[in-house]
């Protein structure tokens, strides 16, 4: 069985190609998922995992580009997987149009019930067991790739100054800041390799095809700068693969990522191949 859940879209929402922006899908799919655990709670049975679970890892991937209307976008949520220490949900954003679905994104996230009063996972109880069973279904996308260990590169390193506004209600860096963490630092390693070359990114628009963050441990409000360093990890022939890792001044991890990049038709709105200096230019930064 499967939960769906009707959100409406806002204009912030969208990106500079007039897409919903690929951070504002971690908004949805949370939104999404409490709905559902606050929905299925009887006797409260849902309702602490509702209000209180960490996530361990999300893996998207964003199927096709979901423009800006006033008619919601629909989400499937359901459970893949479940037992004592952990529960995995899968997502499907999507529309039916005259009978057809049309998936802008799919998502696997792992998430364990967390007692944020006493700063500990606990156990899932069998009350919420039976009842997350009654939502069982397929896994959506499958295992995430293997992160490469991670290395430095020359600007590859990006400086990150948290703000209140990033926590959520528990005082910890809410888990969607995570994703526009990357996104920052991302877009600073690509600025930076840029322009050191004749390449010009704003020709060749790129578009996330997936992206996985594994979360190490809670992250809390901290006036010392926190270092989130990039690295090029794979090229092919129209996508790439950047990897980072979030960490502070004591080396602790925080968050990893692996993000695959497609270079994009705007006009086709598909994926079409890297030009040859732009492979070459990623390809200097494999080790």
């Amino acid at each position: 069985m499967r939960h769906t859940y009707e959100c409406q879209l806002r204009w912030a929402d969208m990106d500079l190609l007039g897409h919903v922006n690929n951070v504002t899908y971690l908004d949805y799919l949370q939104e999404a998922r409490i709905e559902m655990l606050l929905a299925h709670a009887p006797g409260d049975r849902l309702l602490a995992l509702a209000e209180g679970a960490q996530v361990l890892h999300h893996s998207v991937q964003y199927a096709a580009p979901l423009r800006f209307r006033l008619k919601p976008v629909k989400i499937d949520t359901w459970v893949v997987a479940a037992d004592t220490d952990a529960f995995v949900l899968g997502h499907e954003v999507y529309d039916d149009h005259e009978g057809e679905r049309v998936v802008y994104l799919r998502a696997r996230s792992t998430l364990a019930p967390y007692a944020f009063d006493e700063e500990r996972r606990r156990q899932l109880t069998a009350p919420e067991l039976e009842v997350l069973g009654r939502f069982a279904g397929e896994d959506p996308i499958g295992e995430p790739a293997a992160f490469t260990e991670p290395r430095d590169v020359e600007k590859g390193d990006y400086r990150l100054r948290v703000r209140f506004s990033d926590l959520d209600a528990f005082g910890v860096i809410d888990e969607v800041q995570h994703f526009e963490f990357f996104q920052e630092a991302r877009i600073c390693y690509l600025g930076r390799i840029e322009g050191s070359t004749a390449i010009d990114f704003r020709k060749t628009p790129m578009v996330i095809a997936q992206m996985d963050v594994a979360y190490e441990q809670p992250m809390r409000f901290s006036t010392t700068p926190y270092d989130v360093r990039s690295w090029v990890s794979k090229v092919g022939g129209s996508s790439f693969v950047i990897e980072s890792e979030l960490y502070d001044a004591d080396k602790v991890t925080y968050s990893r990522a692996r993000v695959v990049l497609v270079t994009f038709d705007a006009v086709t709105q598909k994926a079409a191949p890297a030009p040859e200096a732009l492979r070459q230019m990623l390809i200097a930064q494999l080790p």
